[in-house]
This record gives C-alpha cells, structure tokens and sequence, in this order.
C-alpha cells in the first residue's frame, strides 16, 4: 500500500481558473504585439513638402530614423529569441516543473518589455524585442498542453478557441492602447504600463502550488525514484561480497572525474534524446502538413497585423486606421476563433474533420480578403474584408488541435514549440520585412495587399491535403515518463478531482 504525499492535495486552480488566468497572459503578450504595430508607437518617419515645410516624425520609427525594412526587422526582432527558447524550454519541461518554467519566462518577458520602455536607439530596443521573445517562449510551449489536459473531453477545442481568441483580442487592443498612449503620451509609456500589469502573473507562477502536464511525472516523484533505485543498488552492493573488491578498485580508478563525466553524459543523452524527437515529429505526415499550412497562413497574417493600419490609411485614406483595423479584428477575431472551436466540436473533434474547416475556412477567407483590396469603396472593402478575417480567425482552435494530438502527450510541448518556431522562422519573421521590401519596390499598397492575400489559397491547399492523411489521436498514449503507479496519478491534472490529502494505490502483487 503506498500513501501520496500531504502536497499532492489538489492545486487552488480549477480548470476554469487555470483557463481565464492562461487567457489573461495571452492576452497581454499580444497586446504587446499590436502596440508596437500601432500608429501611435510605431509611428513615421518625418516628411518634407516640394515648398520646404516639413514635419517631424513621431513614435519609434521618428525616433530612431528607421527605414521601412529596419522597420519590420523591429516587429520581427522578439521572433529571433521566441524561435530559440521555445525548444529549450519544451526540453526543461522534462527536468523542471513546467508550470514554474511559465513563471520564469513571465518574468524575463516582463523585464524586457520595460526595457524598451528605456530604449535609446535601434539597436538596444531590437535587443530588448529579443527578450521579450525569449520571456514568451515558455508561455506558449507549455500553455495549450495544461488547456488540453484540463478541458472538458467534449469541448477542448472551444477551450483552446478560447485562449487563441486572445490573439486576435490582443493584437486588436494592442492597437488602440498603443494609438491612444502614443498619440496623448508617449511611446515609451506604452512599453511600461504592459510591463506593470505581468508582474502579478510572473509572481504568481512561483507562489502557487505547481501543476504537472499529463505524460511528465513529477520532479519529487522522479527524485524518490532515483532515491530507491540507489538504495536498491547500495543493498546488491553489500551482499555482493565477491564483486566488491572488485567495485572499490573501480571506483578508486574512476575517482578523479566522478560527477562531472555524470553531468556530460546526462546533457548529452538530453540533447539526443531531443534530436530523436525532433526526427519523429519531421517524419510524422500529419504534423509536417498541419504545419506547412500553418507557416503560410501565419506569413499573411503576420503582415496583415504590422501593415494593415499603414495600407489601410495610404488605400483607403482612414484617419483613424489604428482604430478601424483594431475594431475589426477584434469583433472578427472573437467570432472567428470561438466560432472554430465550437464548430470542430460539433462536427466531432477529430484530425481528420479538424483539416476539413481549416481547408474550407482559409480558403473561403482568401476569397473575401482578396475582393475587399480590389473595392475603390472604403465600406466596400470594409464588409469583405470583416467576413474574410471572421473565417481565417476560425482556424486557430483546429490547427493547434491538429499539433496537440498527432503526437503523445509526453511530446506535447515540443510539438507545440516546434511548431512555434516554424510558423514564425518561416513565417511571419520574414513577411514583415519582406512585404516591406516589396512596398519599396511597388510603392502601390493595393497591388501589395493583393499579392500579399493569395499566398492564403496555397496554405487553404496545403491544408486540404491533410484530410486524406491517414491520422491517429494519441492524446491518451501512456507515456514513456509514466513509470509507477504513483507517477502515473500524479501525472492526470491536478485540478478537480483530487480533494483527498491521501489517496492509496493497489496493494502490489
């Protein structure tokens, strides 16, 4: 009979807690995201008129002086520190619980964003952007992997939509928070009141009682494991009377490096065992479609969010294109998101039917957003343009679906970072720069725009692909990590069904 711990007594979030307090987070991570994007903190550079009168520029880019693409690179810039440290973190979620991992990168994310509140030119806000990367990086790993685990079984995909309804939100407030700081304030101001309202949740990812993913056990169980295995090797020891001369004189010989060739081994079998898992997410189908999809549609909507205020006033002339863009995406990104979790959930959630919305809703989308930029019409464009963006927001629940169940739950985080990495390297770390290029090239932002919108048939296409894949759910495989009985208790969530301070396991045969 084997009795758990007193603090194996269930946490204080409940699965709706653990989801509001996980939307807040993303929320704010993404409003960040649409604050530099806005107007009033981007900003322009300053004009001069044919009769000498000029006008200075305003936000970073007056500023700093920057060009169109050094523009982009610093809306790209938190991408290079998200794309190296979201691997790294999936892999420590192994060896560190995963929910302090979360409140470790909170608090680098927090310190950075006041960093750029502090910025002196180009080159120390970049840096700054860079850690905020870094700080983020652990959030979105680990995050939907704690959402799945606790979700009720028929409506994961509604609670995922929820938390990825924060994307557009974000971005959408991002916009009007940055538009209204910038223009009444300034900038910098905008950088340190989001730096302000992370500082609850970075404190309270090392306050609270710490949840455990499904397939990871925990840090105390895999301690007292290692704790009995040596007792047990300690006792063969000692009755091996004939084998221990011969154990003394090897550990006489081995007596100068005993810990540190333990160390090099143990890093070294991490780091192979996490290439091995890399080489079977490259060769899972599902993943890789579910994944190319993804990067071009990302490589659109990347843009779409840091260009679409700046096309949207040169096109159509709007005073307010903070405002209306913000509006739009907003309203659109609620509807859309949630409407793709609900949706998935009543056709039934499966891979297969998750590829069958992602492939019809994209390409509906491109359809709309493509007629939107050729109307002369500002309420023209305007109609198109909020049904095109309600149907490409639907695919945010099913394509994160899609990476959280092809694989076991043990692999979750790095899927999820992998897959991360992917959609912004390729992504909309490229685009922003890129369609900044191309505009200096063009110099026509409708042309731009529309060249822009088609590349969402080819991920609508790639998507479709997916349907006639053969796919498994493996969201219940046991994992390799599950090794007693204990562990594999420990390794449900900890959230509501566990009210007992004790719980006693089967009596061994």
């Amino acid at each position: 009979m084997a009795v758990l711990p007193s603090d194996s007594s269930p946490s204080w979030f409940t699965p709706k807690r653990l989801l509001i307090l996980f939307c807040v987070i993303n929320l704010l991570n993404y409003v960040d995201r649409g604050a530099i994007a806005s107007n009033g903190v981007n900003g322009s550079l300053g004009t001069c008129t044919e009769s000498g009168t000029c006008t200075s520029g305003r936000g970073i880019q007056g500023d700093f002086d920057l060009s169109n693409f050094e523009d982009g690179v610093l809306s790209s810039a938190f991408m290079v520190g998200l794309l190296i440290a979201s691997p790294v973190f999936a892999s420590l979620a192994k060896s560190f619980n995963p929910f302090r991992l979360i409140g470790v990168g909170l608090s680098v994310w927090t310190l950075a964003v006041a960093g750029c509140g502090f910025s002196f030119d180009f080159w120390s806000i970049t840096v700054c952007r860079m850690l905020v990367g870094v700080g983020e990086a652990s959030f979105i790993s680990l995050a939907a992997p704690f959402i799945d685990d606790n979700a009720p079984v028929a409506q994961k995909t509604a609670w995922l939509a929820l938390l990825y309804m924060c994307i557009p939100t974000g971005y959408a407030l991002g916009y009007v928070y940055g538009g209204l700081v910038g223009s009444n304030f300034n900038w910098r101001y905008a950088f340190l009141g989001e730096a302000v309202l992370m500082i609850p949740f970075a404190v309270l990812g090392f306050v609270m009682k710490p949840l455990q993913l499904k397939g990871f056990a925990p840090a105390e169980s895999r301690k007292a494991l290692t704790a009995v295995e040596t007792a047990v090797s300690e006792v063969q020891d000692t009755m091996d009377l004939s084998g221990k001369n011969m154990k003394e004189d090897f550990k006489d010989q081995s007596s100068n490096e005993p810990s540190r060739s333990k160390g090099v081994f143990n890093n070294s079998n991490q780091f192979s065992s996490f290439l091995k898992e890399v080489k079977v997410l490259l060769l899972d189908k599902v993943y890789v479609i579910n994944v190319l999809g993804y990067i071009s549609y990302n490589f659109v909507i990347g843009a779409y969010s840091y260009w679409g205020p700046k096309a949207g006033y040169d096109i159509y002339h709007m005073s307010d294109a903070d405002l209306i863009f913000g509006g739009i995406t907003i309203v659109c990104g609620i509807l859309g998101t949630l409407a793709g979790g609900f949706l998935l959930d009543f056709m039934t959630s499966t891979i297969s039917n998750a590829f069958k919305l992602l492939s019809a809703a994209t390409f509906l989308g491109a359809i709309f957003c493509f007629s939107a930029f050729c109307f002369s019409s500002l309420y023209g464009f305007l109609a198109f343009f909020s049904v095109g963006e309600l149907l490409v927001f639907a695919t945010q629940a099913p394509v994160n679906y899609i990476s959280l169940h092809c694989v076991k739950p043990s692999m979750r985080p790095l899927s999820m970072a992998m897959s991360t990495v992917s959609i912004h390297i390729f992504g909309d770390v490229p685009s922003s720069p890129l369609v900044g290029v191309l505009e200096d090239y063009v110099n026509n932002w409708r042309e731009t725009a529309l060249i822009l919108t088609s590349i969402l048939f080819l991920a609508a296409g790639i998507w479709f692909i997916g349907i006639f894949l053969h796919s498994v759910d493996r969201f219940n495989e046991d994992s390799q990590h599950s090794v007693t009985t204990t562990d594999r208790a420990n390794t449900t969530p900890l959230l509501e069904g566990r009210t007992a301070e004790t719980t006693e396991s089967p009596a061994e045969p």
